[in-house]
């Protein structure tokens, strides 16, 4: 195998370990407050958006440190050990707690940003000027499969319920902790540097999955890696791009988060309307599928750059948010156990509700595609630090 080949290999093995693991969270956060809502159990007094708020704070704070974390541990352990926390917290909602439930939020979101500063290291170092465009898509595609094979278990096995049982609970997320896990070993399979490396290429960068291990000084390297981070914050490009970044963060809280409850809560969609949260994600996941896919085979002969797929997901989002404002009553993010009737400016319509699903993951997958590409780009020597900021500031909306 070519090293070109291998490293493809491990953008492939990144991109289908995120999967495996996002089909877990993902499904896990979009159903969450729903289940929350549906517990018997009154010793229980957690709240999804609650731990959400936990997860995404620490997440964002965490990120300060995250680039020393990889460069001490090395991105494949780093991964492998965030994963494991992944696993962890999905695994509470098999016997819930509230002490528990709180308590793996704020160990989830140190993991995330040690997660995501790593795979932004390892996309980098198996790409180059060529081969980020393409890379970034195909892991975006892969990562946001994840929306459809979660979802769609939901969309069959909660269909015509209107209340989601104790069994009905333990059996998903006793899956998705399964599936959570495989994800996690299979960080495994990606190769190390020694590996990658190419015939009389340089040993130029520290950056390489697997150079964690060598005798050089790892505090050092630690201490250097924050203060590149705080360096690289208030560079020009960086404070452009988090304006941008900024707003990705707001509209992921949304559609991960708030729509599902929201489509989940509408008495009008009849006894659909707890599958409809399944399918939702399900078309969530289609428009990121098809933007991560469509925009990294274009990657090469867009001779147009990068600007037209943002401003396709400007338009795109503008109609999603237009749609949704019209379709969803005001209440429906805090709608009680029995859901409302309200009715916002017109009848609620699952046609309708659906195709916003779709238009913000297609939205979604615009801008998210191009930054990835944008800071794998430019910050080739220094990827750990970029997309720790970028996480940073990502995550703080």
């Amino acid at each position: 195998m070519s090293p070109e080949s291998k490293k493809l290999f491990n953008i492939i093995i990144l991109g289908v370990s995120f999967m495996f693991i996002f089909t877990a969270f993902q499904t896990c956060g979009n159903i969450a407050q729903t289940v929350i809502t549906n517990l018997n159990n009154t010793d229980f007094h957690g709240s999804g958006y609650t731990s959400m708020s936990i997860i995404y704070g620490v997440f964002s704070a965490s990120n300060l440190v995250s680039p020393s974390v990889v460069a001490i541990v090395g991105p494949q352990l780093s991964m492998v050990v965030s994963g494991i926390f992944y696993s962890l917290y999905i695994a509470v909602f098999i016997q819930p707690a509230t002490w528990a439930f709180y308590t793996a939020s704020v160990f989830i979101g140190i993991a995330a940003a040690v997660l995501w500063t790593a795979q932004g290291n390892c996309l980098t170092v198996n790409s180059d000027e060529n081969t980020i465009g393409r890379n970034s898509g195909v892991f975006w595609a892969l990562l946001q499969s994840s929306l459809f094979f979660g979802n769609l278990y939901i969309y069959f096995a909660w269909q015509g319920k209107t209340r989601i049982s104790e069994s009905d609970r333990r059996t998903v997320f006793i899956a998705l902790t399964v599936i959570s896990l495989v994800g996690t070993v299979l960080f495994f399979l990606i190769r190390k540097r020694e590996d990658t490396k190419a015939p009389g290429e340089e040993d130029s960068t520290n950056e390489i999955l697997g150079d964690s291990s060598s005798a050089e000084n790892k505090m050092m390297r630690a201490v250097a890696a924050f203060k590149k981070s705080i360096k690289l914050s208030f560079t020009k490009e960086i404070m452009l791009l988090s304006v941008t970044t900024a707003y990705t963060g707001l509209e992921l809280t949304f559609f991960s988060g708030v729509y599902g409850t929201c489509i989940g809560a509408v008495n009008r969609f009849g006894s659909e309307e707890k599958s409809l949260i399944g399918l939702s994600g399900i078309f969530i996941g289609v428009g990121e599928i098809l933007g991560g896919g469509l925009f990294g085979l274009l990657s090469k002969n867009n001779r147009f750059g990068r600007n037209p797929v943002v401003m396709l997901g400007m338009v795109v989002h503008f109609i999603a948010f237009y749609l949704i404002f019209f379709n969803m009553p005001n209440d429906a993010p805090i709608a009680p156990m029995r859901g409302t009737d309200d009715v916002a400016y017109m009848i609620p319509s699952k046609e309708v509700a659906i195709f916003c699903s779709f238009l913000l993951g297609l939205g979604d997958s615009c801008f998210n595609t191009q930054l990835l590409s944008i800071l794998g780009f430019l910050y080739s020597e220094d990827s750990a630090p970029a997309f720790a900021i970028f996480k940073f500031v990502q995550v703080r909306i």
